[in-house]
């Protein structure tokens, strides 16, 4: 691969701002000088992944993750530099032609790389099957008087499976992919005791299922028959790189315009949101027909804090509304509901009624969250009988004390009362008595609660700790203190393996490029510990005036923890030394050790 001139890497990183960048990702807010979010690396409920604009990188207090723009998109799509590059670049209008590379950065295994190169195969060769052979002629046909405009086949990949048993089997085996790993990612089927293999997929108009880095990493296959007595949908197996359970069907193309528009429209499946695209409908997901995960609700509040749910209109989808709009309230996401009519999907509807009025009367009329719920609890309930009457009461109100403002508590309270014939007095009083009691389980384990919430004091670094960081930050600002320590000491000048190896690299770095560059050095490293510890390194305090006295303590601090290691490491020799009873070892090692300790009183 050709290797990208450094004078434009420059200009890229330059032209692309770490906020900008990361804000297509993450949904910041501005805190003082710095901006804050949900750190993207590792699961957390309270913001601690902090992008500073003035020095151009991000670091997260929680994980250790950081960098600058041209890492972030590294680590967050997991592509290699030259990609990540390229792809910022495009940003800002400046192409470049690097090819991309098959293999990720890591942590991506080889194998699901694999996996993810043979499902991105297999769609194109479906896509080809689809529009331009005689055998997908009749899919195709079916596909247009479903309304998938030729633009809209292109958009999402879809394609068509032969009939036969191996089509796609001899071709993987052709390009030569392992056909264990594609069985193991779901492509293929082994048959029972055999070495031999076939298609999962058979006869079926397929859609291709991207993660949000727009990866191909599974599929759904429909059968085209109505006489068929397969399954009309069959989904990708779980594998390596397919969970359900944290996909989210065309979050790779919706991500920018969720942003954008501050909102996501979540939906049941893939077929829906293709029938919003069709309404000009474009911040929408899917959640490939399984319930709202904690997963898929971690993954939006980086991006959105504004969520309305739009699933079926039967009994199933309303009850999956539900518990959807509960898990995304107990995250403090704004939650609306858009109600479809009875038993209509928003395919269905779509074609029914039209994308305008799928737009103007479903997802631009939607209901807020106590108002779904009052309308969820009254379902099936007659109020002609006095327990659906009190139920509905008591459902109500629940959610009153969980979720509701003393203004909307008012309104839903007299809306209670006129629905039911209570007055509104009764109503109040079954509030009061049922908040008293919640109040009360609530208080009794508050004592633990705060033990929990009360935050561990990190213990406080130890002296060598701090000394190796101090020294790596110094070495990190000025390639003169690097060279003079390669000089004196040679290459082994830490205690910890990461920062030596760290200390090798800098070596490298700098007989390259001479001069510091925290940026262009941190983009050199593809090992995320080693970054994690350089970026806690460049934030560490150091005094630049006195360079020369703090790196002169730092080596005094690592040579007197080297020499206390060998004292410690001396006395267990000694020790087994006299359990062995060989009292001249024994006598040899306690002059080492005095030696040792008048050595360690120099320093």
């Amino acid at each position: 691969m050709q290797r990208i001139p450094e004078e434009m890497i420059e200009q890229i990183r330059s032209a692309n701002d770490v906020v900008d960048v990361i804000s297509e990702y993450v949904q910041l807010t501005k805190r003082g000088r710095n901006w804050f979010g949900l750190c993207p690396f590792h699961g957390e409920q309270t913001p601690s992944f902090s992008v500073t604009q003035d020095k151009q990188i991000f670091h997260c207090f929680g994980c250790g993750a950081g960098g600058n723009a041209i890492t972030f998109v590294m680590d967050i799509e997991q592509i290699p530099f030259q990609e990540a590059v390229s792809k910022l670049g495009a940003r800002v209008g400046i192409e470049l032609e690097v090819e991309p590379s098959a293999v990720s950065v890591e942590p991506v295994s080889k194998e699901e790389s694999h996996m993810k190169e043979a499902h991105t195969f297999a769609m194109d060769y479906y896509h080809h099957l689809l529009l331009n052979t005689e055998e997908g002629e009749q899919a195709l046909h079916y596909l247009e008087e479903r309304g998938f405009s030729k633009a809209l086949i292109e958009q999402y990949g879809i394609g068509w499976a032969l009939p036969g048993w191996d089509s796609l089997t001899t071709l993987l085996a052709r390009k030569g992919f392992d056909l264990a790993e594609m069985e193991k990612c779901g492509l293929i089927i082994r048959k029972e005791n055999k070495d031999e293999y076939f298609d999962r997929f058979r006869e079926r108009i397929m859609f291709p299922i991207k993660n949000e880095f727009g990866h191909v990493i599974g599929f759904s296959g429909r059968v085209l028959k109505k006489d068929s007595q397969d399954a009309k949908y069959m989904n990708s197996p779980e594998s390596p790189i397919f969970q359900k359970s944290k996909i989210l069907y065309n979050l790779d193309v919706a991500r920018p315009i969720i942003r954008k528009k501050r909102k996501v429209i979540v939906m049941e499946g893939f077929m829906d949101v293709m029938a919003a695209e069709k309404a000009s409908i474009t911040n929408t997901v899917g959640t490939m027909g399984t319930s709202l995960t904690q997963q898929h609700v971690s993954k939006l509040k980086r991006l959105t804090d504004s969520v309305t749910i739009c699933y079926d209109g039967d009994s199933a989808g309303w009850e999956a509304a539900k518990r959807a709009s509960e898990l995304l309230m107990s995250e403090n996401v704004k939650t609306e509901i858009a109600l479809l009519p009875d038993q209509l999907d928003p395919d269905d509807y779509v074609k029914t009624y039209g994308p305008e009025a799928f737009q103007t009367q479903i997802i631009d009329r939607p209901h807020a969250y106590l108002a779904f719920m009052m309308m969820a609890a009254r379902k099936n309930k007659n109020f002609q009988y006095e327990n659906d009457t009190l139920q509905y009461v008591q459902e109500v109100l629940e959610h009153l004390i969980v979720k509701s403002s003393p203004l909307e508590r008012d309104l839903y309270i007299r809306q209670l009362s006129k629905e039911t014939n209570i007055s509104e007095d009764a109503i109040y009083q079954q509030f009061r008595k049922i908040e008293g009691k919640s109040l009360r389980q609530q208080s009794k384990p508050s004592s633990k609660k705060m033990e929990e919430m009360t935050p561990v004091k990190n213990k406080k670094l130890q002296a060598i700790d701090r000394a190796e960081k101090l020294l790596l930050s110094h070495m990190l600002h000025q390639a003169e203190i690097v060279d003079q320590i390669h000089q004196d000491h040679g290459l082994h000048v830490f205690i910890h393996d990461p920062y030596e190896a760290i200390f090798v690299r800098l070596i490298g770095f700098y007989d390259e490029f001479a001069q510091a560059d925290t940026h262009r050095f941190l983009e050199s490293l593809n090992d995320n510990e080693l970054r994690k510890l350089v970026m806690e390194a460049t934030l560490t305090e150091r005094d630049p005036e006195h360079a020369r006295e703090e790196v002169s303590d730092c080596l005094r601090q690592i040579n007197k923890h080297r020499i206390e290691l060998q004292i410690q490491l001396k006395m267990h020799e000694s020790k087994e030394a006299e359990k062995l009873q060989d009292m001249k070892r024994a006598l040899e090692i306690a002059r080492e050790i005095i030696d040792l300790k008048k050595s360690l009183s120099t320093l």
